[in-house]
């Protein structure tokens, strides 16, 4: 389960507002650059000593010419340490593969990247580095971001999504608001399509819409003839608004969004806004 940072102190205070940029960040941003030389460090040493026999091959792999120790010798792990930008990732990718990072190394390293916000973690085996998001994917959302933003029809979809974005892989994490801005990007989008005359329509009164009058919709991904072409949509829909488990309190208290169920809403979300908003989904004549 994907915990969740607390904010830091300025903006729980209310002194400061939160970085439109704070995470995920691509490559090594500069506050990563030195936990990151020194957790290469740290297993390729050994009582101030290097381990050249493991950081002689992880050189050659990846063609670092090797530097010399304080005493003018051969020293195939100063190069490593002093690595940079997108090398300094590939270092520490191969670092992870030797035989001396211990689990506890592996554990501090996933912490490190967890706290930089970064863009990349420790896969689950621990000996390799992966996207935390997929480019791919992300350059997807980015995009139906900006298609959002270009249609007047889609109102205000690219701005909660984009917030919803943020909520949910920024630095401070918020799954309550990330969850509640991706209902409200899709509401957004889908407002014109479904409920164009209901000025207080939400994703619950569009789903009662669908379902009395779902003959007045028609979707792209052909089905038979007999077929019922707004069910995809609609099942898509309805998982993203009954999976709000905050959204009512009552005598049980209320249940916050984890923030691995807010992550796959934001997503969930990103699809369906760019479905509304390409034409994937049309109401008929």
């Amino acid at each position: 389960m994907t915990t969740t940072p607390r904010p830091r102190f300025s903006a729980r205070a209310g002194l400061t507002d939160a970085p439109e940029h704070d995470g995920p960040f691509d490559g090594v941003p500069e506050h990563l650059v030195v936990p990151l030389r020194e957790w290469v460090k740290d297993p390729l040493t050994y009582q101030g000593n290097s381990q050249n026999d493991e950081a002689r091959p992880i050189c050659l792999r990846l063609r670092i010419p090797p530097g010399r120790d304080r005493y003018n010798r051969v020293d195939y792990v100063v190069p490593l340490v002093a690595a940079a930008g997108l090398q300094l990732l590939d270092v520490v990718d191969e670092v992870l593969r030797t035989k001396v990072v211990l689990d506890w190394q592996v554990r501090n390293l996933r912490k490190i990247l967890d706290d930089a916000g970064s863009a990349y973690r420790v896969n689950e085996a621990g000996d390799r580095l992966e996207e935390r998001v997929t480019p791919a994917v992300r350059d997807a959302v980015r995009q139906t971001m900006a298609d959002a933003a270009a249609q007047s029809s889609a109102g205000s979809a690219a701005d909660h999504l984009a917030a919803a974005w943020q909520a949910a892989y920024g630095r401070s994490p918020d799954p309550v608001r990330a969850y509640s801005e991706a209902i409200k990007a899709v509401e957004a989008a889908a407002h014109a399509v479904v409920q164009p005359n209901n000025a207080k329509a939400t994703l619950g009164t569009m789903l009662g819409e669908i379902r009395n009058a779902r003959h007045k919709f028609g979707a792209a991904i052909p089905v038979p003839a007999a077929g019922d072409p707004i069910a995809a949509a609609e099942a898509m829909m309805r998982a993203l608004w009954e999976g709000q488990t905050s959204r009512h309190g009552g005598q049980n208290g209320t249940v916050p969004e984890t923030l691995d169920a807010a992550r796959a809403g934001v997503h969930l979300a990103a699809t369906l806004v760019q479905w509304f908003v390409s034409g994937a989904v049309v109401r008929t004549p």
